[in-house]
């Protein structure tokens, strides 16, 4: 096990590995850790595989979290979660999902060109939800990464979704400042703006 963790903390391609860990333990101890070791020996396994099989072992991986709300997990009623405190919590609602599938598969080098955060109205729980969703072209059909269904099917199969707004990583910030509406709560009411959470992501 040693000689295993030796070569996986050795590995240059992510910015997650020794100092994460150590983080990580530090502040949310080792039960903690043991989950942010699974992410990054499930990265390093799938570094050189395609973009498809990136994209279901990153959704598999967090889709294991247990969903629960803002206020349950942070005491507020909106709170947009970085990786580290996504594996540190063990618990996350629709955002932080898209936000740690979406810096996970940027580290492992699927172009952020190709993903976008899409807001959508949830038919089947009645209420705004958020996705990962990629696209292969600028003129594919988007496949959905989602932490309500967890198999990852295009956007044309997914009835149980009204799409409202999409938008890459870079543009969140902007997306934010146009308050689209009152499905989209946490685009006016984002108490982290992107930005903010961008630099603390790059910190861990």
């Amino acid at each position: 096990m040693a000689a295993i963790a030796a070569i996986l903390l050795s590995s240059p391609e992510f910015s997650i590995a020794k100092v994460f860990l150590d983080k990580i333990e530090k502040e949310y101890g080792v039960f903690a850790k043991r989950r942010a070791y699974a992410l990054v020996s499930m990265m390093n396994d799938v570094k050189d595989a395609d973009e498809m099989e990136k994209m279901e072992k990153v959704n598999d991986f967090f889709n294991q979290t247990p969903y629960a709300s803002d206020k349950e997990t942070w005491g507020v009623s909106d709170y947009w979660a970085t990786r580290l405190e996504f594996i540190g919590k063990d618990k996350a609602d629709c955002e932080d999902f898209v936000i740690a599938k979406y810096f996970t598969l940027k580290e492992l080098g699927v172009p952020t060109s190709k993903l976008y955060m899409t807001y959508a109205k949830s038919i089947r729980y009645k209420s705004a939800h958020m996705v990962l969703t990629y696209y292969a072209t600028p003129k594919s059909v988007p496949l959905v990464l989602d932490n309500y269904n967890y198999k990852i099917l295009p956007a044309s199969q997914r009835d149980d979704l009204i799409p409202i707004y999409s938008f890459r990583g870079d543009e969140l910030f902007n997306a934010k400042q146009a308050q689209i509406g009152k499905l989209v709560p946490a685009a006016t009411h984002q108490k982290r703006p992107w930005d903010e959470l961008i630099i603390s992501q790059h910190k861990e």
